[in-house]
C-alpha cells in the first residue's frame, strides 16, 4: 500500500490506536479519533496534559493503526513525524477535524469553548509510511 491509498483510507474510516513512546521507550497505546487534513496529515485531537501528548513533546514520531467500522477486514498503519499544535493556533484545525469526522456542530461558539476549557491540542502526522505491504 502507498501513502495515497492509505490516505484515501483514512478519509473515510476514522476508528484507530495511536502507538507513542513512553519514556523506558515501551510503547503506549491509546484508542483515538483520526482524520486527515488537507494537507495529508493524520490528525487527531487530544488533551495537552495528555500522557500521549507528553510522550509526542519528548519523542515527536507516532504509529497508527486505523479500523474500518466493523473492525474486521480492511486496516491501514502510518506513521511519522508528530507537529503538536496547541491553542490558540489550534482551533481551525479542531473545527475542520470536527467537520471530518462528525459533520457540521449544532453550536460553534459552544464547541470553541469546549476546545478551550478542555486545552484541546491538535496532533498532525507527516505520513511517511504506509502498509501493510504484504498480507499474511
Amino acid at each position: 500500500m502507498d501513502i495515497d491509498q492509505a490516505r484515501t483510507f483514512l478519509r473515510d474510516n476514522h476508528r484507530a490506536v495511536l502507538v507513542t513512546k513512553r519514556k523506558d521507550g515501551h510503547p503506549q497505546t491509546s484508542p483515538i479519533t483520526v482524520g486527515l487534513d488537507d494537507e495529508g496529515h493524520a490528525v487527531i485531537s487530544s488533551r495537552e496534559t495528555a500522557y500521549k501528548v507528553r510522550n509526542l513533546r519528548r519523542d515527536p514520531y507516532a504509529t497508527v493503526c486505523v479500523m474500518n467500522d466493523a473492525f474486521m477486514g480492511a486496516w491501514v498503519q502510518v506513521e511519522g513525524p508528530v507537529a503538536i499544535i496547541s491553542l490558540p493556533d489550534a482551533m481551525d484545525g479542531l473545527v475542520e477535524y470536527y467537520r471530518q469526522i462528525a459533520g457540521e456542530h449544532p453550536d460553534w461558539d459552544d464547541y470553541r469553548a469546549a476546545m478551550a476549557r478542555d486545552q484541546r491540542v491538535l496532533i498532525e502526522i507527516a505520513i511517511e509510511r504506509a502498509g501493510p505491504n504484504v498480507q499474511g
